[in-house]
Formats: C-alpha cells, structure tokens, sequence
C-alpha cells in the first residue's frame, strides 16, 4: 500500500526540492502541497469528513510555514488527527528543539538541507507508526475525532453593539439541540458572561494559560457547567490577568475545547488581543457583529481590514451580523455588506430591547421569554450557521428544540455560514 505524504511548505522553492525528494521515495504517493496552516487543517478536516482512510499517513510540515507556527501546527494536527504522523523540517535539529518537536507531537524530525537517506527513513519509520495506530485502533467513526469541534467566535465592530448576547443565544441554541457545547469568554479584560448568566466561579481561562498539555480532566477542572448544560469558560475576574493569556495558549485552549466539544462559541468582545486574535484565525466561523449605524459600520470596517493585513482572516471568510436592525434605517445590510466586503448573515437581529432588558437586568439571559423577536432571530442564525441539530421531527418544519418550550424551528441556509 502507498504511502500517501502531504506537504505543508510555504516557501516555494522549499516545495519543490521537497516534492522532488518525496517523489523519488519507494512506494510513495505525494499529494499537492499546501502553502499554509489553515489549508492545511482544513484539507486534513474535509479529508477526515469524506472517510478516516482518506487522511495521509503523514504530513511532513516546513518550518516557515504559517501562520501559525510550525511547533503550535503540529500541536493542533497531532491533537485533532491523532492517527497522522507529522514529520518537522528545520535548519536547526539540535536536541532542544527536538524535544519541543516531541512535546508537540511530532514523530521525527529532518534536518535542512534534506537529505534522501534521512528523509526516507523519517517517513518510513513514521508511516509505520501510523499504519500500526489505525490498526491497533480499528475504524470505528466513534474512534477519531480528527475533525473536532466547530468553533465560531463572535466579535463586536465597536463595544456595546451586542455581540456578547449573540454569542450566548447561539450557544445556548446549539446546546438545546442537542450538541455538546462550549461558551468562551475570550474578551479577557472586560468579559461580561459571568454576569449576564449569573455566574459565579473562581477558575478562568487564565488558569490553562500556562498548561501546555491540557488534558480533559484539566479542562473540566476549568470549565463551569451551567444549568443549561453548557460548559462555561469565563474571563478572569482581574481583567489585568488576561495578558497571562497568549496567543499560544489560546491556541492550545481552542484546540483542546475543540476536541471534547462538538461546538465552541467564542466571544471575543470588541478590542483585539493576541489570544482573540488567535482564536478568529483558527475559528471555523468568525463573526462580526455590528449595528446599523456610521460608526459601527465604520468600526466594522476597520476591523476587517486589520485582520486582513496581519493576516488573521480574509474578509471574504467573515461574516457579519447586522443587530439591532430596522426597515426604517438608512443602513441595511447589502449596503453593509458592500462597504466592508464580507459575507452578511441572512438572520437580521431586531432592534428591541425591552424583551432583553428584564433577563439581562436580572443576569439571566438564559430564561428569556422564547416569544422574544430578538432571541427568536438569533436562535434562527444558529440554524443558518449549521450549528444546531435539526430533530428528525423539525426536517418538515415542525419540530421544537429540547430545552425550549418555544415554537421556533431551524432551517440551515446556504451560503451564509462564512
């Protein structure tokens, strides 16, 4: 049986000494390469989704890929595809970046400039590896979970204009439909979601910051389980304590939720920082909430373009949800969504309030009203976003969440999901 090989190198002259060598490799099949980090775990998660045999039994990752870091891609690869074997190629094979490599979950490292005998012994050696891992394993779907969780994170164009409110109703969406769900609070120095769901809970994000091998049972140690069944990981009560939270780490924590959580709803507030940063450009979904007015549509604007130039998010993969929106106002959402050059949610949250101020006021956003326009309106973006399970009951239309006593139904809209 070939052995199928997946380079992930973004230099190109990199590619092509590299696609040479592993062409003249006994009984190899190399596939097309990929020039990044987010083609490469998006090609290993669409693989992962056809059939778990479709996955390559290893990737063989440049160490000038990006943009995320060659030693935190390996991480996330080894931890959401644990049957794939990842080969690390650097200038530098000394012992301690080796024993990093290891820590990661590398299984070998080839030293720059290549060379064949060592290349073909690496991946020999570690396409074994592999083959003995999914033999040894079986291939029953419930085995891996190679394509994690779905995560979205929710972002504000400028403060105050909803986006911690969206994130909780569509988390609290998915959860009654049925899928594991996790709610977190990535804006680390102002996060309101322990307030909003009257929470109170001494552990926060910031006390897996320093973790660098989160296990479930640390993770669960973190996380609050709230009545609805949610997990809630919540911002620090010390809003100076979330520069403890790097962007490393933040990686690290999303992966990690990612792999014990069919869904991660991510509310990453309004100021960018390295941790939410790191979690939009990892996010399946990135939303940008805004509200129909100049300077939120400016602010909406000015955010996407900084993430495009650090190269967090294309503005073409975001997508943003208009709030608080009426028929009347000047600003609708194809005008907004000409201006900022995004995708814009087919789901427009209503301008209303008073159906929120009581539940807020109270911290429990959780029992508003199921007759509310607004939750309604949200909990109808979640379907569109495909991060609700539809009951076999509502595929005609006619059934109701578990959780929820209201009469809204979900339907996934195309096209919309970013």
């Amino acid at each position: 049986m070939p052995t199928r090989i997946l380079p992930a190198v973004g230099d190109a002259d990199a590619v092509r000494s590299l696609t040479t060598l592993l062409s003249q490799l006994p009984d190899a099949e190399p596939m097309t390469p990929v020039a990044d980090s987010t083609q490469l775990v998006d090609t290993l998660a669409r693989l992962a989704a056809e059939s778990i045999d479709e996955l390559p039994e290893v990737v063989v990752v440049h160490e000038r890929i990006g943009p995320v870091p060659a030693l935190e891609l390996i991480r996330e690869v080894a931890l959401r595809f644990p049957a794939v074997g990842v080969i690390l190629v650097t200038s530098d094979a000394g012992p301690g970046l080796f024993s990093a490599a290891m820590d990661s979950g590398a299984r070998g490292l080839v030293a720059l400039p290549l060379s064949y005998e060592e290349l073909v012994s690496r991946v020999q050696a570690v396409a074994q590896w592999s083959v003995g891992v999914r033999r040894h394993l079986g291939h029953g779907g419930d085995v891996f979970t190679g394509i994690g969780g779905r995560a979205v994170t929710v972002s504000g164009a400028k403060g105050g204009v909803g986006a911690t409110v969206a994130a909780i109703q569509l988390a609290l969406a998915a959860q009654a439909s049925g899928h594991s769900t996790a709610l977190v609070d990535m804006d680390l120095q102002a996060g309101d979601i322990a307030s909003y769901l009257d929470v109170q809970f001494r552990r926060s994000v910031v006390d897996l910051a320093a973790i660098t091998d989160i296990s479930p049972r640390v993770l669960a140690d973190a996380v609050f389980r709230h009545d609805t069944g949610m997990a809630l990981l919540l911002a620090p009560g010390e809003g100076e304590r979330g520069e403890e939270v790097t962007d490393r780490a933040a990686r690290q924590i999303v992966s990690a939720l990612r792999s014990r959580y069919e869904v991660v709803v991510l509310d990453c507030g309004a100021q960018m920082s390295g941790a939410s940063a790191a979690a939009v450009e990892m996010a399946d979904t990135a939303l940008l909430v805004t509200t129909p007015d100049v300077v939120a549509v400016r602010g909406a604007k000015r955010t996407v373009r900084m993430w495009d130039r650090l190269q967090i998010r294309k503005a073409e993969e975001t997508t943003i949800v208009v709030n608080r929106h009426t028929r009347g106002t000047e600003i609708q959402p194809p005008l907004i969504q000409k201006i900022t050059g995004t995708a814009v949610a087919g789901t427009a949250i209503p301008a209303n309030f008073k159906e929120l101020q009581g539940a807020v006021d109270a911290g429990r956003l959780h029992e508003l009203d199921n007759r509310s326009t607004v939750k309604q309106a949200l909990w109808g973006l979640a379907g569109e976003l495909g991060i609700v399970r539809t009951p076999e009951g509502d595929r005609k239309g006619g059934g109701r969440l578990k959780g929820d006593r209201g009469s809204v139904s979900f339907r996934r809209r195309r096209g919309a999901g970013g």
